[in-house]
Order: C-alpha cells, then sequence, then structure tokens
C-alpha cells in the first residue's frame, strides 16, 4: 500500500520535522519543548559521544526515561548460544554490548522536592546540541511546587581530545526566593531502567534490530573507592572478563553556604552537595568522568588510570576542554562539511547526519564502528559489514587516520577470521558477519554466516582507502594479508564447470538481500568476489616488482606459491555474473527470477518491515527485497555494467525494494540519480536524510543508524555529486536536484585536499594544498595544481534525459487472480516511501 502523497509527478520532498519543537538551525538540534511520548527517539538524537565513549540525552536527574544508556565500544558480554537443534559450525558465542555505569546522574531537589522533566511546571525549556563543539545544553526555567522559580542550565560534553573523558556542569539559581538546595551527582550501575542492576530482561520480542538481552547479573563488583569529591566504581563482565573502572570528581562554585558528603555501595557512588541557596546567588557544579576498560588488564590498573585521567582534567579545566573540542570540530567541519544550497531545513539534517558519523567513529582506534555507535544497544552494539561500505567512504575522505584505524581493526581480527574459515571449510580467512570480540556472533546462519561477501566487502574498503590515502606502508605491512586471506576464501569456495566453457561458480550464499538468503551465483556476490581476486592478485604482483623485500616477507609469512596467484586471476576471469537476455536484467541470484513477485500494492502497510511479520520460508519464496542488492553492486563496480544495463536492471529491482532495511534509500538515489530518476533520487535521498531524525523506520530509540548516516555522504557525494573513484581515479558526472541552487565538499586525496563546488552551470575543483590532482568529468580530463589551483567546468546540462520522473511501465509479474504487476505506473513508488513503520 503505497503513501496516497504518491503520484505520477512526485511532490517535492516534505520536511517531516515537527518545527514548532524543532526549529530549524543549521548548526544546531534545538527541542523547545519535552515530550514523554517519544523519549527513546530524542534520548538517541541527543546523545554525544566520541567513538569510544557515548552517552544518551537521558535528562539529568535521572528519572522516567525510554531507556538510560552509556556505552563504551567493545565493552561486551558473551554467553554460549543455544540453538533449537544443533548443527556443526553454528555460532557458539553470543556477544552484546553492556550498558556501563550511568555518571550522567545529576539529581536536583529544592525544598526537598525533585524536578522531573515530564511532569514538571517548566516556564522555560530549550534543549539543543550543538555540531561546532559537540555540547548538548539545557536551559530550564522551573517553577517548584511550592511556586519558587529556578534557572537550571547544564551542560554535557564527551571529549574528542581526550578519549576516556565526559565534562558535565550543572549552573542553579533561584529567582525569587530563598530555599535549601541538593545536588546527588552519583555513579549508577543499571541498566535501561528496568531493573538498577541487571541486564534487562531476556524477553526482546522478534526484532532481530534489538539487542540480546541476559537475564542475569553482568557486571561484577570489584572495588568501590571515594576520597574529598572524588568516587570510583570497578567492575568485571562475568563471562567475557572484560573489566572496568568508572569515576567521578567534582569542582562546586558558590558563594552559598555548602557542605558536601560522599558515599559508595558496591553499584553506586553519590557525591552529595547541600546548599543553602538565597536568592540570585548562582551554584555551580563541574562534574567530571572517566571511563577505562580492558580486556586483560585488572581493574586495579585501570583505578589508576582513571586517577591519571581525573587528575589531569583538574588540572586542565572545563574553559580549556571546551576550546579544545571547539578547534576539534572546527578541523572536522574544515574538511567533512557538505553545504547545499537548500532549505536550511535540509543543511540542519545534513550535519546531524554527518556529526553522528564523527561521533560513532572519531576515537573508536582499535575497536570497530558498531552499527549503532555508542549511541544505544541496537544490533546488540555488533560490527558489521556496515562499515566498510557506508562508513568508510566517508572517512576516507575526510579522516583518512581513523578509517586506517577501522581497517586496521579487521586486520587484528585475521587470525579470528582464518579459525573461522578453516571452521566453513574454506582456505584463508572468512570475516565474522557480526561480532564484537571477532568471533561470529550470527545465530542465524542464513542471514549470517551465509554473508561470505563481507570478505569482499572489506577487500573493497582496504583497496579504497589505499588508493585514495596513497598509504602504500598499511598496505605492505598489513593489508596485503587481508587481501591473500580473503582471496584464497573465494578460490577455495567456488567451484568449476565446463559444458564447452569454463565457468566458476560460488553457491549457497547470501547476498546483502535478507529476503533472498542461501542461493547460487548471487551477483552482488560474485561481482564483489571478482573485485576481491583481481585486487588481490594485481597488489602481489605490484609488490614483487615495487616492493621485492616486502613481498618475500609476506609470501615466506604467508606461505604464498606463485601458482596461487595466477588461480585468483583464473577465477576472476571466469566468475559467472547471471543475466537472463529474455527481460534483459542481472538476476539477483541463478533462480531469482523464477520466484513468484511479491505484490507489494497488495499489501497492507501495518505488515511492513515484512521481516516482522512473515516467516523467512515465506519470504525467501518470492522476488521481493529488504535493500537494494543489485542496485548497490552497480554502484560499488558501477565501471562494471554500462550505463543503459544499470537503468534496466533499476528499473526492475526498484518497485520490488521494500527499504525495510535503512541501508537501501539511499543507494537508491545515487544510482535512481545517475541513470537519470532526478525527482526519484531526491525523494530517495529525503528517506535517507531524516531515517532516523523523523524515526522513520520506528527503532531510532536504539541507537542511530551509523550506517545511514554515511550513506547520506554517499548520496551527497557519489548521487549528486556524481562522484566515482574506481581504481583509484577521481571522476563525476554530476546531478544537482533541481531545487537546489548549488553544492560544495572537500576531499582529501594522498595528503591534499581539494574542494570541489557543483552549481547548475558548472564544476569547479581547487587545490587546498597538495601537489596535484587529475580527475575525469564526464569523460574529459582535468588537472589542478600549485599552478593552477583551480578548475571550471561548464556543465552543458544535469544528465541524461529519460521519459518521465518514474520507470516506465514494466510487467513483472502475475497476481494469483491472473491480473498483471507492474513496475513505474503512476501512483507507484519503491517500498521506502511507505508511511514510517510504527507511525
Amino acid at each position: 500500500m503505497r503513501s496516497p502523497q504518491d503520484s505520477h509527478t512526485p511532490p517535492d520532498p516534505v520536511d517531516p520535522m515537527d518545527r514548532t519543537r524543532f526549529p530549524v538551525d543549521e548548526w544546531r538540534l534545538v527541542e523547545t519543548s519535552p515530550n514523554r511520548a517519544d523519549l527513546g527517539r530524542t534520548e538517541t538524537l541527543f546523545a554525544v559521544g566520541n567513538g569510544y565513549l557515548g552517552m544518551r540525552g537521558n535528562p539529568e536527574e535521572g528519572r522516567e526515561s525510554f531507556a538510560h544508556g552509556t556505552f563504551v565500544n567493545g565493552f561486551h558480554e558473551t554467553w554460549p548460544i543455544r540453538h533449537a537443534e544443533e548443527a556443526y559450525g553454528f555460532a557458539r558465542v553470543g556477544q552484546t554490548i553492556v550498558n556501563a555505569p550511568d555518571t550522567k546522574v545529576l539529581k536536583l531537589y529544592v525544598d526537598d522536592e525533585p524536578i522531573n522533566i515530564p511532569v514538571a511546571d517548566l516556564e522555560e525549556y530549550e534543549r539543543s546540541l550543538d555540531f561546532r563543539d559537540g555540547v548538548l545544553r539545557r536551559h530550564l526555567v522551573w517553577r517548584t511546587p511550592a511556586g519558587k522559580t529556578v534557572r537550571i542550565d547544564t551542560t554535557r560534553m564527551v571529549s574528542m581530545t581526550e578519549r576516556h573523558l565526559a565534562v558535565m556542569t550543572m549552573d542553579v539559581t533561584l529567582l525569587d526566593a530563598d530555599a535549601p538546595v541538593v545536588i546527588s551527582s552519583q555513579i549508577l550501575n543499571r541498566q535501561d531502567g528496568e531493573d538498577e542492576y541487571h541486564v534487562r530482561s531476556a524477553a526482546q520480542g522478534l526484532d532481530p534490530r534489538r539487542a540480546d538481552g541476559l537475564d542475569r547479573r553482568v557486571l561484577e563488583p570489584q572495588m568501590n573507592w571515594t576520597k574529598g569529591l572524588r568516587a570510583m566504581l570497578g567492575f568485571r563482565a562475568s563471562e567475557s572478563g572484560m573489566t572496568l573502572t568508572v569515576g567521578i570528581d567534582h569542582i562546586i562554585e558558590t558563594e552559598n553556604d555548602s557542605e558536601s558528603l560522599i558515599m559508595s555501595e558496591d553499584d553506586v557512588a553519590k557525591v552529595i552537595f547541600r546548599v543553602r541557596a538565597e536568592r540570585g546567588k548562582p551554584i555551580r557544579l563541574v562534574k567530571y568522568a572517566a571511563y577505562h576498560t580492558s580486556r586483560t588488564v585488572p581493574v586495579r590498573e585501570l583505578i589508576d588510570r582513571v586517577r591519571r585521567t581525573l587528575d589531569r582534567a583538574l588540572v586542565t579545566g572545563v574553559a580549556e576542554y571546551r576550546a579544545a573540542q571547539r578547534d576539534w570540530y572546527g578541523g572536522f567541519w574544515a574538511d567533512a562539511d557538505v553545504v547545499v544550497g537548500a532549505d536550511p531545513a535540509v543543511q540542519q539534517a545534513v550535519r546531524w547526519n554527518l556529526f553522528e558519523l564523527a561521533q560513532a567513529s572519531a576515537l573508536s582506534q582499535t575497536y570497530g564502528i558498531p552499527a549503532k555507535g555508542v549511541t544505544g544497544s541496537g544490533y546488540s552494539g555488533h560490527y558489521f559489514w556496515d562499515a566498510e561500505i557506508y562508513v568508510l567512504p566517508f572517512l576516507t575522505y575526510t579522516m583518512p587516520e581513523v578509517a586506517r584505524s577501522a581497517l586496521r581493526f579487521r586486520y587484528l581480527m585475521l587470525d579470528n577470521a582464518r579459525r573461522r574459515a578453516d571452521e566453513m571449510s574454506t582456505r584463508g580467512a572468512l570475516f565474522p558477519w557480526r561480532t564484537i570480540n571477532g568471533e561470529e556472533a550470527s545465530a542465524y546462519y542464513a542471514a549470517g554466516t551465509a554473508q561470505y561477501h563481507i570478505d569482499a566487502d572489506i577487500a573493497y574498503a582496504l583497496n579504497r582507502y589505499v588508493e585514495a590515502s596513497g598509504d602504500v606502508d598499511f598496505l605492505l605491512r598489513e593489508g596485503i594479508d587481508v587481501l591473500v586471506e580473503t582471496a584464497r576464501m573465494w578460490a577455495d569456495l567456488g567451484f568449476w564447470t565446463d559444458n564447452g566453457e569454463a565457468v566458476f561458480h560460488i553457491h549457497a550464499v547470501t547476498g546483502p538481500d535478507e529476503y533472498t538468503t542461501v542461493v547460487n551465483d548471487n551477483l552482488f556476490t560474485n561481482v564483489m568476489a571478482r573485485h576481491n581476486l583481481w585486487l588481490a592478485g594485481d597488489a602481489v604482483a605490484t609488490l614483487a616488482t615495487a616492493w621485492p623485500e616486502a613481498y618475500e616477507r609476506m609470501a615466506k609469512r604467508l606461505g604464498l606459491r606463485e601458482d596461487e596467484v595466477e588461480e585468483w586471476r583464473r577465477c576472476a576471469d571466469h566468475i559467472l555474473i547471471p543475466f537472463d537476455d529474455h527481460i534483459g536484467v542481472h538476476p539477483q541470484d541463478a533462480h531469482f527470477l523464477d520466484r513468484e513477485v511479491w505484490d507489494l500494492d497488495a499489501t497492507p502497510s501495518d505488515r511492513f518491515p515484512l521481516m516482522l511479520h512473515y516467516h523467512p520460508l515465506v519470504l525467501y519464496r518470492f522476488q521481493v527485497l529488504k535493500q537494494a542488492d543489485v542496485v548497490l553492486a552497480m554502484l560499488l563496480q558501477g565501471d562494471q555494467f554500462p550505463l543503459e544495463q544499470k537503468r534496466a536492471d533499476f528499473e526492475y529491482y526498484d518497485p520490488i525494494t521494500t527499504g525495510d532495511s535503512t541501508l537501501s534509500s539511499v543507494v537508491q538515489a545515487i544510482i535512481a540519480a545517475e541513470v537519470g530518476y532526478q525527482e526519484l533520487a531526491l525523494r530517495y535521498f529525503f528517506g535517507g536524510l531524516f531515517v532516523d531524525l523523523a524515526d522513520r523506520h520506528g527503532n531510532t530509540s536504539d541507537g542511530v543508524h551509523v550506517a545511514s548516516t554515511g550513506g547520506v555522504w554517499l548520496a551527497l557525494t557519489a548521487g549528486f555529486a556524481g562522484m566515482r573513484d574506481h581504481h583509484g581515479e577521481l571522476s563525476f558526472d554530476p546531478r544537482l536536484p533541481a531545487q537546489w541552487d548549488s553544492m560544495r565538499f572537500r576531499l582529501r586525496r594522498r595528503g591534499g585536499s581539494i574542494a570541489v563546488e557543483l552549481s547548475r552551470e558548472a564544476l569547479t575543483v581547487s587545490m587546498l594544498d597538495g601537489t596535484y590532482e587529475t580527475f575525469l568529468v564526464r569523460g574529459e580530463r582535468y588537472e589542478v595544481c600549485p599552478e593552477c589551483r583551480s578548475v571550471r567546468v561548464p556543465l552543458a546540462d544535469q544528465g541524461p534525459v529519460v521519459p518521465g520522473p518514474v520507470p516506465p511501465q514494466t510487467v513483472i509479474g502475475v497476481r494469483r487472480d491472473g491480473s498483471r504487476i507492474t513496475a513505474g505506473v503512476p501512483g507507484t513508488f519503491p517500498g521506502s516511501l511507505h508511511q514510517p513503520v510504527g507511525q
């Protein structure tokens, strides 16, 4: 069932935000009134983090919320996975991120009455998250039950320059009367508000996007310590053995008479400030919180680390941390900002998405980038292929040092991947589909382990980073091992047939579309495996020629034989790429076109996402997609498909893609733009732009969809600017939306930086620093260098003209009553434009 707004000529995308409550500000997300109906969404939207430490946007008072949350990247618990029916090779160890002890709590009492935001009498309210400094601010004027008015201003910041530190402040001023004031600053080991000392119940329903739950105690107390205004608690995760120590320290500034009290138990520490507050005399409390975790180090050592962090914080002070934070974000926005000549609401949404990428990745360092970053427990804090395909492109061109760190994380789990490959009866390495500690944690193999394409996704991201950054050192020392071991896996996984012509097949795999699983010759998998095999062969040959010593070390380290490389090339050159001559499209897999077509128009809107309402076997019998599969292949391996073929494939698959995955709309936007459907491209872009801001999938409460935020950057640069970088060669084929007058962004390349500005009339590329950069614009080669710092390329038009704003009518199936199912007919648009799930 399509949204009523869909029509033959789609209207301009509509801003879905309630602007009476969330006013437009291009550099801030602002809320002017609280609403308990969407606590989960706003807790996610106003979260602060740095890639290592994240704090949800819970109120300081620590009272009513959807899910109290503080998350440390990689800090997790494990448990044995119990399958209903066991089989060899099934994932054995479950992993889920642990909700860390909460230090956000600053309970406030005036006349012994607590403030509780959802029911408080608020004369003034504003909460804002500033993208320029990463500080969450809240301003209140509260009328207490006794009729006294109190001004309360709070701030919360997770440092981008001090990885383990959060800085919070609370300013309280009585405006019209004296009163006793109590502020209780706490460390509280609780989980999601259901049980203060245990992980939330395992009753998570059927939604696989939610976190796995445990019905037992996870964090075992190891120590509690207090002195002065400082308190520390230490814990050990009962099964994973990981350790965590958290500490808080304070500075109070006031002219009022005050006293303090400190206490601690196993699961709670409190520093209580009692103030005899006089009218007009402010109270200022500064709170520092430090988190340190380890896989192996005992709590007693982490105590020393927390102590050093807090000591440094007291000396440094809030003002210096704020200045350093603003400087950090100044550098980030200089490289990462995308300025769009469109409605300011679009600019605000673009910047919120880019800001979330920084918060999810900047200081992740030796850990990966979880699917929800550090904003929530969704997907159990696991790392997926999302990072390599949707987030790494952004990092590669804006923060290459962070991209390198994310790729090193994969390299560091290579031994685990080798063991998994052996368990799955293949050579080389097989990376886990979802993991925290490097072991496979996906209990449902059909939509997990069977997604072998993750090996090729990692190889793709690695190659893209090396080509764009010029970081040959990483390739020589570590990256080459990943390429070789993943190529070995593909060569061993596939098999040969010869019916007059040798053909290499890969069977029993699942592509990105999880509504079609365990298939033969999935197009995405085969295309990406081919690329992986080519990359490995070329990299080995380059090492042998240009760096023979590095080649010898690698060959000895990996036991590489020369005939292996020839085998990889032969497999790649003969791999089957499915194509149907009759329909003229690439089948998603060998038997995809033999299946019945799912009638999306006849499906009630309350049955989406399909995975929550239909048994997997029902979905597997139909031509229906959770997300773009062939369409994504046409983006990542675009030089392997001619434009007309991309258009034909897009026109076939777009109408049967539900958009049940948040990864889908941004990819469809890019290819829609490339093949000429510019109105549809903009609609899809808006679908991705507001995935979390408007809670389009009904689960923003579980955390930010980080891959979708990366997809927003891709849709802007690869979609509307038409940027591609096949084989390390930068090219542009712009498709600026008709409603926009310009767009500009920067790219970091090989140690230098260029600025790209797109208008309706021209594309201008300017060198900001570096030696030179060559690039193509619609097939013509240009260069910028110190002598020719800027090139302006006139654009005669915005790309190929195709008839109408939607794909032409195509019969793609027949209903059971004999009527035809068509694609691209007036009134029909892809499934991601359904009314939001849950609304």
